[in-house]
């Protein structure tokens, strides 16, 4: 991993501002959800370091689809291989039905580049998992919506088109009014009368 300077001017001002909206309260659910799952402690309290090198969210998408990760590298000295790691979670991610505007870059993580964007995209896979069959653990964040269809009946559709097509009294009526006599473009016409001249 190459040494990136620290940013001046404009950039130094949009690295502030992605730093800002990162959330410790959502990022410790986060840490805690994980090491439920996984049952595994984070190996340091950095959360960001902690994750970094892919390892513990390949055990993870592990625990909620297994075998969806085949080989997690563990070596530290290729920083390739732990790249692919990331990409790993993040193909199991997509799969898994985490919409492409939440699914992270690797540089989000592994150089640290948005935080917060990583800590979106676990709480998307928590709103998922709490929707999969069999799924068991604990909630990260809201419930995902679920589809909620209605089937009508022909009858009841045609009840809706009618009183569609009746207007109600309580809505007015616009019998005979008309737009004639307006004249558009010219200005008000006032007779004006000098009192003076009676």
């Amino acid at each position: 991993m190459a040494n990136r300077p620290k940013g001046y001017g404009m950039s130094a001002q949009v690295a502030a501002k992605i730093g800002a909206k990162r959330d410790p309260e959502q990022e410790q659910q986060v840490k805690d959800w994980i090491e439920t799952l996984t049952g595994e402690p984070f190996p340091t309290p950095d959360y960001a370091e902690a994750l970094k090198d892919g390892i513990i969210i390949c055990k993870l998408a592990n625990v909620l689809e297994p075998g969806s990760v085949k080989k997690i590298n563990t070596n530290k000295g290729q920083s390739f291989k732990l790249r692919e790691n990331i990409e790993q979670f993040q193909k199991f991610a997509k799969n898994y039905g985490v919409p492409e505007v939440d699914v992270f870059q690797v540089v989000d993580l592994f150089e640290k580049g948005n935080i917060a964007q990583f800590t979106q995209c676990i709480f998307a896979v928590g709103r998922l998992a709490q929707t999969k069959p069999g799924y068991s653990g604990p909630a990260l964040g809201p419930k995902q919506a679920m589809e909620n269809k209605r089937e009508w009946t022909d009858e009841q559709l045609q009840q809706q088109k009618q009183m569609k097509s009746e207007i109600g009294l309580q809505m007015g009526s616009n019998k005979g009014a008309s737009q004639a006599g307006q004249n558009f473009g010219l200005g008000r016409q006032i007779n004006y009368q000098d009192p003076t001249n009676e």
